[in-house]
């Protein structure tokens, strides 16, 4: 468990995967439509959803609400080791928008993947018209590289993304 001033991220559990399956319903930028109902629950069975490529970790406030999620994936820039990089993403249930949650989990998302592996960057990506999203990213201390001109495909149309980076040591 990772524990920050407001939030603790934790490993998901059997019991917690219901949550998703609520939680696809109810977001805004991370419907996809590509993805089959349920499929965090074969993801958890696979390898509980932790692994040095990719993982799923929870927000919690000190009270045990489940307030969200984190994500990271490995990407590569190069055929080496030492161009990988992680990608991370969020999804925050609607009722702990807007007050700081966002910021702090990838934050401590973030340092935790640097605590953690021999990586110089981690990367985020969030829809154009996701402004709350920019601000949590640069609270959370990502600089803001460019746009990605429609690299997304996301509730039947081609979305603009910027992209978002914090190197090790900044």
């Amino acid at each position: 468990m990772l524990t920050g001033e407001k939030l603790n991220l934790r490993p998901v559990t059997r019991v917690d995967l219901p949550l998703f399956n609520e939680w696809e319903e109810d977001v805004n930028y991370n419907t996809f439509s590509l993805q089959v109902p349920g499929h965090m629950n074969k993801g958890f069975e696979e390898d509980g959803l932790l692994s040095s490529k990719r993982g799923v970790l929870l927000a919690e406030t000190k009270m045990h609400e489940v307030v969200g999620l984190v994500s990271y994936n490995q990407t590569a820039y190069g055929p080496n080791e030492g161009s990988r990089a992680f990608n991370i993403g969020i999804t925050l249930d609607a009722r702990y928008r807007g007050q700081g949650y966002g910021t702090e989990a990838q934050k401590m998302l973030t340092a935790y993947l640097f605590a953690t592996y021999p990586i110089k960057r981690v990367e985020a990506s969030t829809d154009l018209e996701n402004v709350p999203e920019q601000h949590a990213l640069i609270r959370a201390g990502f600089t803001r590289e460019g746009v990605l001109r429609q690299a997304q495909w996301r509730n039947g149309d081609w979305h603009d993304l910027i992209l978002y980076s914090k190197l090790r040591g900044e």
